[in-house]
């Protein structure tokens, strides 16, 4: 995983460092200014009730959801199940290289 040295976009997947939530992943729904975001997973946060989170507080992830960036753009909302979907398949990316390192032994 490569952490992205810009600042958040929407649709891109982050790493909760800090809170009750942390070591889940998100994705940023909305910046609010330089050092605020909009993080929503569609699960415990959906998008209609996203957490404020300070960006020193999230690993910026290098991978932005095409579904949820496009969704953003066109109709400024986004499914709770798209934003569940591009977590899910994010994790299981991130398992799977985690998987290929080890070759299956240790």
């Amino acid at each position: 995983m490569i952490e992205s040295e810009s600042t958040a976009r929407i649709g891109q997947v982050v790493q909760i460092l800090s809170g009750t939530e942390c070591g889940s992943y998100s994705i940023v729904v909305q910046q609010l200014d330089e050092r605020f975001v909009l993080i929503a997973d569609g699960d415990k946060r959906r998008f209609d009730r996203p957490k404020r989170k300070n960006i020193r507080h999230l690993r910026l992830c290098d991978h932005v959801s095409p579904e949820v960036h496009n969704s953003m753009m066109e109709t400024g909302r986004v499914t709770n199940g798209k934003l569940r979907h591009a977590v899910s398949k994010f994790v299981e990316e991130i398992s799977e290289k985690k998987g290929d390192a080890f070759n299956g032994k240790r």
